[in-house]
């Protein structure tokens, strides 16, 4: 697969080309790319209507300029303003945005576009998969997490009570635009809990990279050149993954690294993002799986105190102990945990790792041995 290449007209900007065929798409990374939407989707797709799903935190910031960058290239759009917050992913959501993308009348060649985090991205991807057997969709990220992670791949879903993203659907954007200036609008810890995603691609498959973070994450926190590269060294890993493993059959797997232990966390704390948002349990679960990697002798401890100490630098949580509040009790922690799609024929499946940049899938692992650990690690 092609490296992300710089765009001879913006020198900051960055394109990764995700190859699926006729299916393949580029993801544009760089400043000021809201206010160019309209002409990279004209461009791009046949249809000239759109629907935009957004939420209240982001309509007030962007919604205005997107529509106008639409209008100005003839594209005829409708919005959607929604709650914010992890809550939105809900089957009673999905039902109001696919009512609101029917009525707008959207064909297959006309546009559902998300203009938000991971949660509206998931939630309009999920809309888009299934009005009319799908429509073409377009994510614009405006989350540190959303860009380098949750927009890329064509995963999208709802949670329910039985668990996080259950019910989804694979549905590949026509279109990612992740504008960076939009990241400055964050709250630092937004963009911390987006970190925890970008630092996962260096311990999945690339310590080079993660080495690079240790040097250079106050960089890619202030802005500029090093965040653009940040962002796309992360697109770029996520693409590669996606192209050998579209659907999750194999190492695909391998992006879950820390959300099993994550995920469980999130339903620990009933998705309350005041105690608890999805890259902060990313962040505390990939610390646990290096912790029990090291306690199932497949990894040296020193590598879990490595991960640790540089998410703490930047500000993340790094233990339960760390989460506000108290917890349930461990056997309900393992119950999440065994909930978590990620299990196979009752079988406990983790990404556990041998060191840096040497995670890879374990399948069949203890419940009891995970059950000792968590009762272990968990706040005293």
């Amino acid at each position: 697969m092609n490296m992300s290449s710089r765009s001879p007209d913006r020198p900051l900007e960055r394109v990764v080309h995700v190859p699926l065929g006729e299916r393949a798409y580029d993801i544009l990374i760089g400043p000021g790319l809201i206010g160019r939407a309209g002409g990279e989707i004209t461009s791009r797709l046949r249809g000239r209507k759109a629907a935009i799903i957004t939420d209240e935190h982001v309509a007030p910031l962007y919604l205005e300029a997107l529509m106008d960058s639409l209008q100005t290239d003839g594209i005829e759009a409708v919005s959607l303003t929604l709650p914010a917050g992890e809550k939105t992913k809900s089957l009673e959501h999905l039902a109001t945005v696919t009512d609101m993308v029917l009525s707008a009348r959207i064909e297959r060649n006309d546009a559902v576009i998300a203009l938000g985090g991971g949660v509206i991205g998931d939630l309009a991807g999920f809309a888009a998969g299934i009005v009319r057997r799908g429509v073409r969709f377009v994510q614009i990220p405006t989350t540190l997490l959303a860009q380098v992670d949750s927009s890329v791949g064509g995963k999208t879903g709802v949670n329910t009570r039985h668990g996080k993203n259950l019910l989804g659907v694979f549905h590949q954007p026509d279109l990612v635009l992740a504008d960076t200036a939009a990241l400055d609008s964050l709250s630092v810890r937004e963009f911390r809990a987006g970190y925890a995603e970008v630092a996962k691609y260096g311990l999945i498959d690339k310590p080079d990279f993660f080495v690079w973070l240790e040097k250079n994450w106050k960089h890619v926190f202030d802005g500029g050149a090093e965040r653009i590269e940040a962002i796309a060294v992360s697109c770029q890993a996520k693409a590669d993954v996606v192209v050998e493993d579209e659907r999750e059959n194999g190492r695909r797997a391998l992006l879950n690294l820390g959300h099993t232990f994550g995920h469980a966390l999130e339903a620990a704390t009933d998705y309350d993002s005041s105690r608890l948002v999805h890259g902060e349990g990313v962040a505390i679960g990939m610390v646990l799986a290096h912790q029990f990697s090291a306690r199932l002798n497949l990894a040296s401890p020193d590598d879990a105190q490595r991960v640790a100490a540089h998410l703490k630098a930047v500000g993340l949580p790094t233990s339960m102990n760390d989460i506000p509040g108290e917890l349930p009790p461990t056997e309900r922690l393992l119950e999440a945990i065994t909930q978590d799609k990620k299990v196979k024929s009752g079988k406990l499946t983790f990404i556990l790792t041998r060191g840096i940049g040497q995670s890879f899938v374990a399948d069949d692992v203890p419940s009891s041995e995970v059950l000792g650990f968590l009762e272990e690690k968990r706040p005293k």
